[in-house]
């Protein structure tokens, strides 16, 4: 079993999706002065949405309808365990971590939802080995998203009821003041940090409007304002965790490949040619930047501590092995067939971290927690892990437990 770890391990090492991941991994480490284009950043990732989608609901259409009631009852689970991952995190952050409980609450949020990225370079590489997985994973990853948003403002609101000053602090925790004014990053703080890409620019704006709204609510009938202790959800905020873009796109490609499919494969032949068999090369592009991100966030772990750092190694093993043996009993106490990439892809889901549909609702819903913190765990350490070590860890351990464990 090492040896065919190992095997694994070093095949997936040199794919040219990790090369190029090295690649973008290397560019802050080595001063390379250059900046990935954000509007580029973001078209690959409405790409990538999309073609996850798409792919997903051409898969879709060619689903026995004798066997909706089991694929339902896998999805609700996969809910139900993302929901129970996020608790479960706060708990793990709160014995390993000396963090104020608002970020905690946030981290966990994160470790609660899952990464389209993580999921998507998880089917590159299944692609490139060649291990099929089942149609209505794509939708797992849309459903699994949510989860971690509401774990956070659940825990949030929690904290607020129990008297968290306007920084986020709690009434034991140092610097709590119940009469502070959030207080808007300086320019001269500005300055000495390092230079941002544009996301993280605004990312800080979208933040100090969300921090003004906090300081002058608008009168009602003016518009959204941000929740509060007395308004933990909100039509906005509903908005943003249903209707997210991310979310969006997701259903929209699933919708589009399945309506297109079963008008017959002619009528998507061309689609496929975009949105299949160009995958592989967008995901490299993807992959360069997030390499450049995951390597710029591990600077903001200095402050998180040594707790963070280990929680951020350890949860997607302890999260991911976890969703392996959760998806083998539901196969075996159900008689479910589940292809080995749906296994790994699972595993993925359920030990990757958000970097994209909770930092959103975070900026609407909890602007007292750190902006940096969640994301340096969940882009420097845990993404990095995933897609180097972690896929062909979860691949050999679902080959294991099938081999120690066959369903019947």
């Amino acid at each position: 079993m090492l040896f065919e770890f190992w095997h694994n391990f070093t095949h997936n090492l040199f794919k040219p999706l990790l090369l190029f991941f090295y690649m973008g991994f290397l560019i802050p480490l080595l001063k390379v002065q250059f900046e990935f284009p954000y509007v580029l950043y973001q078209g690959l990732t409405l790409y990538l949405l999309l073609a996850i989608g798409w792919r997903g609901g051409e898969e879709l259409a060619t689903i026995d309808a004798s066997s909706l009631a089991q694929v339902l009852g896998f999805i609700v689970l996969g809910f139900i365990t993302n929901l129970i991952i996020g608790f479960v995190a706060y708990g793990l952050l709160t014995r390993m971590t000396k963090m104020r409980r608002v970020d905690r609450a946030t981290v966990a949020g994160y470790y609660g939802s899952d990464s389209a990225g993580t999921f998507a370079t998880c089917l590159g590489v299944l692609a490139a080995l060649d291990i099929a997985f089942d149609a209505y994973m794509p939708v797992m990853l849309a459903v699994m998203e949510i989860p971690g948003c509401m774990v956070a403002l659940v825990l949030v609101a929690r904290l607020r009821e129990r008297g968290m000053d306007p920084l986020g602090n709690m009434p034991d925790e140092p610097g709590y003041n119940p009469k502070a004014r959030p207080e808007l990053v300086t320019a001269a703080q500005l300055s000495t940090q390092r230079p941002k890409t544009r996301h993280e620019l605004e990312v800080e704006e979208e933040l100090e409007i969300a921090l003004e709204k906090r300081e002058h609510p608008e009168p009602v009938g003016a518009g959204p304002v941000v929740a509060t202790a007395t308004a933990p959800v909100s039509a906005p905020l509903l908005r943003e965790v249903l209707l997210n873009p991310g979310l969006y796109l997701l259903f929209g490609g699933i919708i589009i490949g399945f309506i297109g499919r079963l008008q017959g494969a002619s009528v998507i032949e061309d689609g496929d040619h975009v949105f299949v068999t160009a995958f592989q090369g967008m995901l490299c592009l993807f992959l360069l930047e997030m390499g450049m991100t995951a390597s710029r966030k591990l600077k903001d772990l200095r402050t998180a501590g040594r707790g963070l750092i280990a929680f951020g190694l350890l949860a997607p093993n302890l999260f991911a092995v976890t969703g392996i043996f959760i998806i083998h009993t539901y196969a075996q106490l159900t008689g479910t067939h589940f292809e080995t990439g749906s296994y790994v892809l699972f595993a993925v889901l359920c030990g990757a971290a958000s970097y994209i549909a909770v930092p959103a609702v975070q900026r609407i819903a909890i602007p007292e927690a750190s902006p940096t913190v969640p994301l340096a765990a969940s882009l420097g350490l845990t993404f990095s892990y995933n897609v180097t070590i972690g896929i062909p860890l979860y691949l050999q351990i679902t080959q294991a437990v099938n081999g120690w464990l066959p369903v019947g």
